[in-house]
C-alpha cells in the first residue's frame, strides 16, 4: 500500500490525466454495448462449414487407442521372435 502511496504523490499532472484518461476509457468501454458482442470465433468463415462433436466421439477414442495398442502388441510380438 505504501508503494502505491509513493506512486500518487511522485505523479506529474501529464501522468495524472493520462491516468485518468485510460481509467475513463476503460469504463466506457465496459458500458459500451458493443463491447459485449461476440469475439468473431463462432461466426468466422472458416468455421462455415463444420459440424459440432457428436455423442460417438467417445467410439472414436476407443477405436484410436484399440489400434495403437494392437500395434504395440505387434511390434513387441515381432520383436520376440528368434
Amino acid at each position: 500500500m505504501g508503494i502505491i502511496y509513493n506512486q500518487e504523490s511522485n505523479r506529474s499532472e501529464l501522468q495524472k490525466r493520462l491516468a485518468q484518461e485510460l481509467s475513463d476509457k476503460a469504463k466506457k468501454k465496459n458500458l459500451d454495448p458493443a463491447s459485449q458482442l461476440p469475439d468473431g470465433v463462432d461466426d468466422s468463415a472458416f468455421v462455415k462449414d463444420t459440424k459440432q462433436t457428436t455423442s460417438l466421439a467417445w467410439a472414436w477414442v476407443l477405436i484410436v487407442i484399440a489400434v495403437v495398442a494392437i500395434l504395440v502388441w505387434l511390434f513387441i510380438a515381432a520383436g520376440n521372435t528368434q
